[in-house]
């Protein structure tokens, strides 16, 4: 209900892959739109496997978590390709505290604000613990 209260009809949902297709999906069944996703070919998202968008079709982008919002971004520049038009954005958890620039407005279920360090200036008990590169972002 929040979703169409803030953007009206959506006729389809875009995720990026991995982490926009079981949300994306969801979303899109609970909204009675098809669902799409993007994925990489040769680094940059791409919507293939025979997915459109018609000219005036209203997409609202969904995605798992929200960091950096470049995954987010990318997807937007991916969805200039075709003929719909991106009304705003739809996240289960935005970890930036609404700071990312997603490229587009967003909406979140939950918002978190975790702080960010510099590698050289981590306080000590993070500077302690091995780093973890978690998400996507690498799969092949």
């Amino acid at each position: 209900a929040k979703i169409t209260a803030r953007f009206g009809k959506i006729d389809v949902v875009a995720g990026p892959a991995v982490g926009g297709i079981v949300p994306g999906y969801e979303t899109a069944r609970h909204l009675g739109a098809r669902a799409i996703f993007a994925e990489r070919v040769d680094g940059v998202l791409q919507f293939r496997r025979g997915f459109t968008i018609a000219p005036g079709e209203r997409v609202l982008i969904v995605e798992d978590i929200v960091t950096t919002g470049l995954s987010f971004r990318e997807t937007v520049e991916a969805l200039a390709a075709h003929p719909g038009e991106v009304v705003g954005g739809a996240c289960i958890i935005d970890r930036s505290g609404g700071q990312a620039d997603v490229g587009c407005e967003l909406i979140a279920l939950a918002t978190v604000d975790f702080p960010s360090y510099p590698a050289d200036d981590l306080p000590p008990e993070l500077a302690a613990q091995p780093a973890i590169k978690p998400g996507s972002r690498g799969l092949t």
